[in-house]
C-alpha cells in the first residue's frame, strides 16, 4: 500500500529537529515531522510543587497549546480554562519525561516544558515528547556542565510516535487525514531501554486483537528506534554528546 503522501506502511514522516531554536530558553528544540511542526522550550526555576518541598527532589512539568492557525480552522485560544485534551496531553509529556529522569538529582528545581503546535498534521502529542526530550536534554547537560547538577540525570532517552490500522493494514505515524479515518488508533511512548511508558490505544470504529495490537506495538517501535537517531543527530548538531543509556541509579 502507497499512502497520499507517498510513504510505505511502515514508514515515518521526514523528521528534522532544530536544538537550540530560542536565543532566551534554558534548552528549546523545533521538531517537524512532515506537516506537524512543535516549538519545545524548557524553563528551570527555583522552588517545587507544595507535595515535593523539603524533599530534595525536583520535578518536571509541561504546557501544551496549539496556536490558533495551527489547524486548518481556527482554534480558540484556551486564554481561562483549559480544555481536557490539552490537559490529557500536557499530563503525558510530562509524565514521559519524568519516567526518564533521576529527580532526586535535580535539587529542588522545577523544569517547564512548554510545547507549542505551530502546524498541526496529526501527531502532535508525540512530536512534542520526542521534540521535548532534546530540549529537556539541553538543559539539563548545562546545568551538568556548570557543577550545579551533580550528575546528569536522563537514564535514557524517550520518544513517542503513532500507529494505526486503515483498511485492515497497519500504519506508522498517521497524519491528520489517515487518523481521521483510522479504525484503530495508537499513540505510544517508548524508552531508548525499549520499555513502554504509555500505550493510548482506541478501536475507533470496532474492537480490535491482541495480535492486531502486538503489530501495532512492534511498528512503533521501530519507527521510534528511527526517532532516538534523530534525536542524537540534533544533540551533536548542539555540541552534546550523552550515552545510549546513563547508569540507572540504585
Amino acid at each position: 500500500m502507497i499512502r497520499s503522501d507517498g510513504r510505505n506502511p511502515e514508514e515515518l514522516r521526514p523528521v528534522t529537529i532544530e536544538p537550540g531554536y530560542l536565543l532566551y530558553a534554558e534548552g528549546s528544540a523545533l521538531i517537524k515531522t512532515g506537516n506537524t511542526t512543535v516549538l519545545c522550550a524548557v524553563t528551570v526555576e527555583d522552588g517545587v510543587p507544595q507535595f515535593a518541598r523539603g524533599t530534595g527532589s525536583g520535578w518536571i512539568t509541561a504546557e501544551y497549546s496549539m496556536l490558533p492557525r495551527s489547524t486548518q480552522t481556527r482554534t480558540r485560544r484556551e486564554r481561562t480554562r483549559t480544555g481536557g485534551r490539552t490537559s490529557e496531553i500536557q499530563r503525558l509529556i510530562g509524565r514521559s519525561l519524568r519516567s526518564i529522569c533521576q529527580l532526586h538529582l535535580l535539587g529542588e528545581r522545577t523544569f517547564i516544558v512548554d510545547c507549542d503546535t505551530i502546524q498541526a498534521d496529526g501527531g502532535t502529542r508525540t512530536a512534542a515528547i520526542t521534540g521535548a526530550y532534546v530540549a529537556l536534554a539541553q538543559a539539563m547537560h548545562k546545568l551538568t556542565e556548570d557543577a550545579s547538577l551533580p550528575a546528569f540525570p536522563m537514564r535514557c532517552a524517550v520518544a513517542a510516535t503513532s500507529a494505526g490500522v486503515i483498511e485492515d493494514i497497519p500504519l506508522l505515524d498517521l497524519n491528520y487525514e489517515e487518523d481521521a479515518g483510522a479504525e484503530v488508533d495508537f499513540n505510544v511512548v517508548m524508552t531508548e531501554e525499549g520499555e513502554l511508558v504509555e500505550v493510548q490505544g482506541t478501536g475507533e470504529s470496532h474492537p480490535f486483537t491482541r495480535q492486531a495490537m502486538d503489530e501495532l506495538l512492534s511498528l512503533a517501535e521501530g519507527g521510534i528506534r528511527s526517532l532516538f537517531e534523530v534525536q542524537k543527530a540534533a544533540l551533536a548538531q548542539a555540541g552534546i554528546v550523552l550515552p545510549a543509556t546513563a547508569e540507572r541509579s540504585p
